[in-house]
């Protein structure tokens, strides 16, 4: 199990902190991951970090899908990969439909088909073998609908890229957008994942898209897993697991609608139904700090590594138990990039 460093977006006032990710390239992380909401974007982030490091790998944990078409994704990740010597890892997403029709102005649609199509395009771009063409349900191209000028031509991607396959990561917890990841990906960005859950709640959707791919990938083995994990290491858990309230509170809470909230979806598969609940109804009502006192410690212990070093020892044994290849600390406390992978 490898280890990453996953930096979010910038909010607020925050800067960029490179020094964080000198400091994971220093300690042999493999890969540091940018993030995007509708704020900073994870593109121009992760150029200012290429140019700044020298081996670690350069991940989009995620490009929203619908931000950008398959083809302009193509060209940014073709050109990101030459630029960094062939580090890029390509984590997509699909987003929600308050992001997605709210702030990017495009109907959410059927994510598992738009999906499909939009993974299929950025592929066959990169690899070159012939001209861009493609004719399904959502993206057409050339295009022919209304309004066009019937001038489309297919076209191929001017820059060679330094590789024709660079890996597709997928960010899903949903069950049928799991399989889809298994069938279509070459790794899964899963986030608030909990070990000791892993087996029931995501292997069966896992096995169900590796049984549908015909290229002999047949489990995790040869799947990228890489998980983000909220981390501190602190001799105070208290203090460590109020600094993981906020982000557990706005995503269980805040991140869709009632009904159309995934992580809230998922803390409820995890047995934690009355509290997702109780966290929801008070974000929405305006009460976030109330929300975050309503997560549960023990929701924390399991999505989170938190605590003294000897109780992250602990805990990391239970994230290589499900079979990870990588996990993406998800902080800014350089303390905390060192000492696990010290533990490692």
């Amino acid at each position: 199990m490898r280890l990453g460093v996953n930096i979010g977006y910038l909010q607020g006032n925050r800067q960029l902190d490179v020094d964080l990710v000198l400091a994971a390239e220093a300690e042999g992380y493999d890969s540091v991951w940018v993030a995007e909401a509708w704020g900073s974007d994870a593109v121009t982030i992760l150029s200012w970090i290429g140019a700044k490091t020298t081996s670690i790998r350069l991940g989009t944990a995620i490009l929203q899908m619908p931000a950008r078409t398959p083809a302009m994704t193509a060209m940014t990740a073709a050109t990101l990969d030459a630029l960094s010597g062939g580090r890029l890892l390509l984590g997509l997403g699909l987003s929600g439909p308050q992001v997605v029709e709210g702030w990017h102005g495009r109907p959410y649609g059927k994510p598992l088909g738009k999906t499909r199509e939009y993974v299929a395009i950025v592929r066959a771009a990169i690899a070159r073998n012939e001209p861009l063409v493609h004719d399904g349900e959502h993206y057409q191209l050339p295009y022919r609908g209304p309004g066009t000028t019937g001038l489309g031509k297919p076209l191929k991607l001017i820059t060679h890229p330094v590789r024709a396959d660079i890996p597709i990561y997928l960010a899903s917890i949903g069950p049928k957008n799991v399989a889809l990841t298994a069938e279509i990906a070459d790794g899964w960005l899963p986030v608030f994942v909990s070990p000791e859950r892993y087996d029931e709640v995501f292997v069966p959707a896992l096995q169900e898209g590796f049984a549908r791919r015909a290229d002999g990938v047949a489990d995790q083995t040869d799947f990228g897993v890489a998980p983000s994990v909220g981390a501190l290491v602190s001799d105070d858990i208290v203090a460590a697991r109020n600094a993981m309230r906020p982000t557990l509170a706005l995503y269980i809470g805040g991140m869709g609608a009632k009904g159309r909230n995934f992580y809230n979806d998922l803390a409820v598969r995890y047995g934690y139904e009355q509290a997702a609940s109780e966290v929801q109804d008070l974000y929405l009502a305006g009460q976030p700090r109330a929300a975050m006192a309503a997560i549960p410690d023990e929701l924390i212990d399991e999505v989170c590594l938190v605590g003294p070093p000897e109780r992250i020892r602990d805990r990391l044994e239970a994230w290589r138990a499900t079979g990870a290849t990588s996990l993406l600390v998800t902080t800014h406390d350089a303390h905390t990039v060192r000492t696990i992978a010290e533990l490692m």
